[in-house]
C-alpha cells in the first residue's frame, strides 16, 4: 500500500508537522524484525513564502497562500500511484480564508481520503464551519483523539458516527532515567517545573508566575522552565510583547533565580530529556477551547505528574487519577496543588505512575499500527459513499493573481493611469478613477489572500484620494507627473467610483488608521451625493454606500438616501423601458453591468421586492445581449447599441467584462442560483481568449491586462484601468470559488 501524506514537516518548526512525521515513521519505516510492507511520500505546506531543505519523503511542497499549487499537488498525487491520502487538518496551515484552498486539492483527487482533524472548534465562523463541513464530506474517515472531538462532529458538523475514527495522539517511545536527565542539566538538587510549547498569550504562563512566590517561600529548590518559541504567527504580528511582560512580571515578583526562558525549539530527545527532568508539568491553558493538545499527551506519555486547567482534552485525558485540575486563572489554588505534592511525595508518585501506565499504550508505534490498520479497511473499500459538489470553475486554468504590474504602474504618488505597452506612461500623470479602483483591488486582495504587498499598496492610494479631495467634499480627478493638479472638480463618474471604493474600506478596513481617514472622507463628500446626475456615477456611489451600510445598518439617514437612488435608476427605467427593451436608458453604453448591479446590492440592504425585479430583469436583458454562444461578446465603445440601431462589436473594454463578473457574482450571492456563477466564470474567461476575437488580452510575461479590442485587434497597451479591471475579476472569481464551497 502506497501513502500520500499532506501537512507540515519539519524542518519547518511546528507542531504539526512533527505530528505528520512521526506519523509517517510509525506507518512507514520498519520497527525492529518489521519489514516495510507499505511505501509514502509527504506534501509538505510551506508558510509565508519560507523555503526549507526538507528530507527525501518530501516529494512536494505547496505555497500556503499559491492557489495553484494546490491544483498540482492533487495531480502529483493522482499519478503518484498512492491508495490513500491522509491529510493533517488545522486551521492556519492552508491558504484561503479559513484554509479554504484545501478544498479544491481534496476535490480532484481520485483516491480515499483519511483526515485528521486537530482542531474543531464549538462555535466556528460561518466560513470555518463551511470549510470544515466540506473538508468532512470529502473525507472517506475523520480521525479524531478526544471523545470529545466526536461529540462536536456529530452535534455541531453533522457527521456521521460511522465515518469517525478515535486514535489518541501518539507518543514517541522514548525512555530516560529522571536521575540522569537532571544531572544533565544540572538540576539534581531542584524541584522541577516544566511547560513546553509555542508561546502565546492563550498559553496562561502568567498564571503560573503568579502561583510561585507562595511556593517559592516554602521551597526555595522550585525552578520553572518554559520551553519554547514564540508562535510564528504571534511574533508576526506581535513581536515578543508577551515574552517581554512574562520578563517584566517574573522580575516585578522577584523571581529571577526560579524562572528560566529557554527560547527554542528543540529536538524531540532533548524534550523527553526534559520531560524526564521535571517533577511537575503545568497546562495552564486560559480557556477549555482546545480538542488536542500535543504537549499534555507527550507529557502523560512519559508519565510526568501533570497538573493543568480544565480545558476539553485535559478533561478527558487527566481522568482516572492521571493528573489534577485547576480553575483557569486561579494562581492561589495552583500554588496550593504545588505545595501539597511536594509536601507529599507519596501523591506526587501516583500521579505519575497513573500517567505512565497509561502512557504505555499511547506510543507512536501503537498509534502507527492503528492507522495502518484503519489505512487497510478504507482501501479495501470499507468506507461510506463520498458526495463531491461539481464546480462550475476550473481554476487550473486561471493564472497565478500576481501584482507585478500594479507595482509598476505605482509609485510613492498613486498609480499612473496609462501604459505604453508594459511601461508606465508618466506623460498621462494620475488620476482618480484608478486610484479609487486600485483602492478597492488592494483591499479585496488583502482581505482575500493576506497578501502583504496589497497592504502595503493601500495608503499610497488612499492617500492619493484624500490629497484629490477638495473642501467642499468634491474631488479633483487629474494630476500631472509632477503634482499639479489639472482640474477643479472631477467628472462624476470619479465621484461615484471614488465612493464605492471608500464604502468597501469602511466595510473591510485593515486597521483603524485606514478607516478613520477613509470614514473622513466619505463623509466630507456625503453632501454631494444628491448632485449627481449620470446614473452610472448614481451606481457607483449607490455600491459604496450599500458596503457601507452592511457595517453601520442604523444609520437610517444613509440607507433613505440609498433607497432614493434606487427610485432614480427605476425612474430612468421606467420611462426607458418598452416590452423588448428592459433598460435605464436608450441605449446600451459603456460599463452597462454596474446598473443591475448597484441595484442588486441594493435590494440586499432594503428588501425591496420592486428593486429586486427590476434589478433581475435589466440583467437578463443586459445577460441577452451580451453572452452568446458560450462567451462574452461586450458591446463596443465605437457607437455602442442604440435602440432598434446596430450593435457596435468593436472598442470593447475591460471595466464592462469587471461589471460583468460583479454583476453576477452579487447576483448569486442574492439569490443563491449557480447559473449565475457559470455566467459570471464565463465573463470572467473573455479577459483570457474567450471573446469575439478569441485572443487573450491578459499578459502572461507582464501580469498586465491590454486596454481592449480595436478594429485591427487587440490594443496592447496596459493602463491601470484595464488591469485593475482584471484583477478585480479575478479576485472574484476566487471569492465566488470559496462561495461555492461554502454553500454546497
Amino acid at each position: 500500500m502506497k501513502l500520500a501524506y499532506i501537512g507540515t514537516y519539519p524542518p519547518r518548526e511546528c507542531g504539526i508537522g512533527t505530528f505528520t512525521r512521526n506519523l509517517f515513521n510509525s506507518m512507514l519505516v520498519p520497527h525492529g524484525k518489521n519489514k516495510n510492507e507499505h511505501s509514502g511520500f509527504v506534501v509538505a505546506m510551506n508558510d509565508n513564502d519560507l523555503v526549507y531543505q526538507y528530507p527525501p519523503e518530501v516529494k512536494l511542497n505547496i505555497r500556503q497562500e499559491n492557489q495553484e499549487d494546490y491544483i498540482n499537488a492533487a495531480r502529483f498525487i493522482n499519478l503518484s500511484g498512492a491508495d490513500i491520502c491522509i491529510l493533517e487538518h488545522e486551521f492556519g496551515i492552508y491558504g484561503g480564508q479559513s484554509g479554504v484552498y484545501i478544498l479544491p486539492l481534496l476535490h480532484r483527487l481520485e483516491i480515499p481520503i483519511i483526515v485528521t482533524l486537530h482542531t474543531i472548534l464549538k462555535n466556528p465562523s460561518y466560513n470555518e464551519r463551511a470549510v470544515l463541513s466540506e473538508i468532512c464530506k470529502m473525507a472517506h474517515t475523520l480521525v479524531v483523539m478526544t471523545n470529545k472531538a466526536i461529540t462536536f462532529l456529530v452535534e455541531i458538523y453533522g457527521v456521521s458516527r460511522e465515518k469517525i475514527e478515535l486514535i489518541e495522539h501518539g507518543v514517541p517511545d522514548i525512555r530516560f532515567s529522571q536521575e540522569e536527565s537532571k544531572k544533565e542539566f544540572k538540576l539534581e538538587h531542584r524541584k522541577v517545573l516544566l511547560t513546553f510549547g509555542f508561546i502565546g498569550r492563550n498559553k496562561g504562563i502568567e498564571t503560573v508566575i503568579k502561583a510561585l512566590p507562595g511556593v517559592v517561600a516554602k521551597h526555595p529548590e522550585v525552578i520553572y522552565i518554559i520551553l519554547g518559541k514564540t508562535h510564528p504567527n504571534v511574533l508576526r504580528h506581535s513581536g515578543e510583547e508577551y515574552r517581554i511582560y512574562l520578563l517584566r512580571l517574573v522580575k516585578s515578583l522577584h523571581l529571577e533565580r526560579h524562572v528560566v526562558f529557554l527560547n527554542e525549539f528543540i529536538n524531540e530527545v532533548d524534550l523527553f530529556k526534559y520531560l524526564y527532568a521535571c517533577d511537575i508539568y503545568i497546562t495552564p491553558y486560559l480557556n477549555e477551547a482546545q480538542i488536542t493538545s500535543g504537549t499534555l499527551t507527550y507529557a502523560v506519555g512519559v508519565g510526568s505528574a501533570v497538573i493543568s486547567t480544565p480545558f476539553w482534552h485535559a478533561e478527558e485525558l487527566l481522568a482516572g487519577g492521571r493528573g489534577l485540575l485547576f480553575d483557569f486563572n486561579d494562581s492561589e489554588k495552583l500554588a496550593t496543588l504545588l505545595s501539597r505534592l511536594m509536601q507529599h511525595p507519596e501523591e506526587l508518585q501516583k500521579l505519575r505512575e497513573s500517567a505512565a501506565a497509561y502512557g504505555r499504550k499511547i506510543t507512536w508505534p501503537k498509534s502507527g499500527s492503528n492507522y495502518l490498520e484503519l489505512a487497510s479497511r478504507v482501501s479495501a473499500g470499507e468506507r461510506l459513499p463520498i458526495e463531491k459538489n461539481a464546480s462550475v470553475f476550473d481554476l487550473l486554468i486561471l493564472p497565478q493573481f500576481s501584482l507585478a504590474h500594479i507595482n509598476r504602474l505605482t509609485d510613492d504618488t498613486g498609480i499612473i493611469q496609462h501604459a505604453k505597452f508594459g511601461i508606465p506612461n508618466l506623460k498621462e500623470g494620475y488620476c482618480l478613477d484608478d486610484n479609487a479602483r486600485a483602492l478597492l483591488m488592494v483591499l479585496m486582495a488583502y482581505r482575500q489572500t493576506k497578501d502583504a504587498r496589497a497592504l502595503e499598496l493601500s495608503p499610497i492610494y488612499l492617500s492619493y484620494i484624500h490629497y484629490m479631495q477638495n473642501p467642499d467634499g468634491t474631488f479633483r480627478n487629474f494630476l500631472s507627473f509632477s503634482r499639479s493638479f489639472l482640474d477643479e472638480v472631477g467628472s462624476e463618474d470619479s465621484f461615484g467610483r471614488t465612493i464605492w471604493a471608500l464604502g468597501y474600506l469602511l466595510a473591510n478596513a485593515p486597521n483603524d488608521a485606514y478607516y478613520q481617514t477613509g470614514r473622513l472622507m466619505f463623509f466630507n463628500a456625503a453632501p454631494n451625493f444628491e448632485k449627481l446626475q449620470s446614473i452610472r456615477s448614481i451606481a457607483n456611489m449607490m455600491i459604496g454606500i450599500c458596503y457601507y451600510l452592511k457595517t453601520n445598518p442604523g444609520d437610517d439617514s444613509m440607507t433613505e438616501r440609498l433607497r432614493n437612488m434606487a427610485n432614480s435608476l427605476i425612474k430612468h427605467y421606467e420611462e426607458n423601458s418598452s416590452p423588448d427593451w428592459s433598460w435605464f436608458e436608450t441605449l446600451l453604453a459603456y460599463d452597462n453591468g454596474i446598473l443591475p448591479l448597484a441595484l442588486l446590492h441594493s435590494a440586499e440592504i432594503l428588501h425591496d421586492a420592486r428593486i429586486t425585479r427590476v434589478a433581475i430583469d435589466t440583467m437578463d436583458f443586459l445577460t441577452k445581449h451580451t453572452i452568446r454562444d458560450n462567451y462574452l461578446s461586450i458591446i463596443g465603445n465605437e457607437k455602442w447599441y442604440k435602440k432598434n440601431g446596430e450593435r457596435s462589436v468593436f472598442a470593447q473594454q475591460p471595466i464592462d467584462a469587471m461589471a460583468m463578473v460583479l454583476m453576477y457574482h452579487q447576483a448569486y450571492h442574492l439569490t443563491r442560483d449557480k447559473e449565475y456563477l457559470s455566467k459570471l466564470y464565463t465573463s470572467f474567461l473573455w479577459f483570457l481568449g474567450e471573446n469575439d476575437l478569441r485572443m487573450s488580452l491578459y499578459d502572461f510575461e507582464t501580469k498586465g491586462c491590454c486596454d481592449g479590442f480595436e478594429k485591427y485587434g487587440v490594443n496592447r497597451n496596459q493602463g491601470a484601468e484595464s488591469s485593475l479591471a482584471y484583477l478585480i475579476s479575478h479576485l472574484t472569481v476566487l471569492q465566488a470559488y470559496e462561495e461555492l464551497q461554502f454553500n454546497g
